[in-house]
């Protein structure tokens, strides 16, 4: 058995630091929670964790590991997860699906040292989709071939997103998805609304963008768009100059009671509205990422190129705006979940690093610390039905565990400062999880080489 010692224990559910701070973990779970003079005798291995504090791994709930000639790039980024203190993750689908099953899989059985994978494999959309490896419908016969072949891979969800598909089949999607019992994510079309797959059971709204509708007559634009008298360009220019705030937080409220999520993903938008000021050529972080997954970069950035100043300064008023709803959100009961998007295809929005940039820009929106470690935390566990078995730090669960070197309770960003990580029944010191972050940079040097 393991014990970590000295250690201040912060309870998420409540903001407490514990009055005990021992941990005593047997292989991957938790066994008792006491005081040190009480468990040192029981312990085979002791982990000191004077004047640190303890909180359970981190969860980034909007990933995408993608890309077919990424293999290899994307599987040496597992350790990076690690060494960022994320120990779990939520795949929202790619044309690697099938591949990160089999990782899932590797990883739950400790075949592969990598964050926890939960998977929606592969996602439901129209026909001629632009996206990758999309599970492609054009009527109900193919959505019941397509959750059977779901079935067959057991995914862990249901994502369904909007390229081509129009909205009644979309509709038709999350109902016979949730009748299968899945949790059901994904967009929202032009030609639906918020409250039309609420209605129906949706489980989660991926990315905050979507809430600035709730501020505005979601039905005159639904009809708008089927008639033909509203472009798509034009709904969104009028989500953001007619944005009426107390109409939203009441629709929050609304969907808090109907048990609907959110999953913000406020960075890759942060990322792209602020490209005029910062083009990321110094970021360290690309050392651990190969020049091929880089390349995937250029198109969004190509797609904005002949943009004017003024849809510049507008699109840094829509992603300000989407992120002062997170506190009027966070008041009105949503869950909140906590994801980055991070992605080949999404323009430097890096695996791991852009969580804890994400985190950053709850608090700068106004959230608490301590509803922002939920969000990370807790939050997910309950999302996915997992708390009873991990989620925070309590006797019987799970024993992922991040060892901080400042408290996360005073300023998130204090989860960048990291001192160890519990996971898989290991623990990584400092030394351990630099190495790690070593090993992918050179990963990332012998396949750029092995390229060229």
């Amino acid at each position: 058995m393991k014990l970590i010692y000295n250690a201040k224990i912060i309870d998420v559910k409540t903001g407490k630091i514990s009055k005990h701070n021992s941990i005593l973990i047997e292989n991957q779970t938790i066994r008792n929670i006491g005081i040190y003079k009480k468990l040192k005798n029981q312990a085979t291995e002791r982990i000191d964790a004077k004047g640190k504090y303890v909180i359970p791994g981190l969860w980034d709930m909007h990933i995408h590991i993608e890309g077919q000639d990424l293999v290899e790039d994307n599987k040496a980024l597992f350790p990076v997860f690690i060494a960022h203190g994320i120990t779990t993750v939520r795949d929202a689908a790619s044309d690697l699906g099938l591949q990160v099953l089999k990782w899932r899989d590797e990883i739950n059985e400790g075949k592969l040292l990598g964050p926890t994978i939960y998977t929606a494999g592969r996602k439901l959309e129209g026909l001629n989709s632009i996206w990758k490896g999309d599970l492609e419908i054009e009527n109900e016969t193919q959505l019941a071939q397509m959750l059977d072949y779901l079935d067959s891979l057991k995914v862990d969800f249901v994502k369904i997103t909007e390229n081509t598909l129009k909205g009644d089949l979309f509709l038709k999607s999350v109902i016979e998805a949730k009748k299968r019992g899945y949790l059901v994510t994904g967009h929202v079309p032009y030609d639906l609304t918020i409250n039309d797959l609420a209605n129906e059971g949706f489980s989660a709204i991926e990315h905050a963008s979507y809430l600035l509708r709730l501020g505005n007559d979601e039905i005159t634009t639904k009809k708008g768009i089927l008639d033909g008298t509203l472009t798509k360009a034009q709904a969104e220019k009028d989500f953001l100059l007619n944005f009426d705030q107390e109409k939203a937080t009441k629709a929050y409220t609304e969907l808090a009671k109907r048990n609907v999520a959110i999953c913000p993903t406020l960075i890759g938008g942060k990322q792209l509205a602020y490209l005029d000021e910062n083009n990321h050529k110094n970021d360290d972080f690309q050392k651990y990422l190969t020049k091929r997954f880089m390349s995937n970069y250029q198109w969004r950035i190509d797609r904005m190129a002949n943009e004017t100043p003024e849809q510049k300064q507008q699109r840094k008023e829509r992603y300000q705006l989407i992120a002062k709803q997170l506190p009027h959100v966070q008041k009105a009961g949503m869950l909140i979940i906590a994801g980055s998007d991070c992605a080949a295809l999404n323009t430097f929005v890096y695996p791991a690093a852009s969580l804890l940039e994400e985190l950053e820009l709850f608090q700068k929106s106004g959230m608490k610390p301590l509803e922002i470690l939920q969000s990370a935390t807790m939050n997910g566990a309950k999302f996915m039905g997992k708390f009873d078995k991990t989620g925070s730090i309590d006797i019987g669960k799970v024993a992922d565990l991040v060892i901080l070197d400042e408290n996360p309770l005073e300023d998130i960003r204090a989860v960048t400062k990291t001192f160890g990580v519990f996971t898989k029944g290991q623990f990584f010191d400092k030394n351990a999880l630099n190495e790690m972050l070593d090993l992918a940079a050179k990963k990332k040097i012998e396949l750029d080489k092995s390229r060229e």
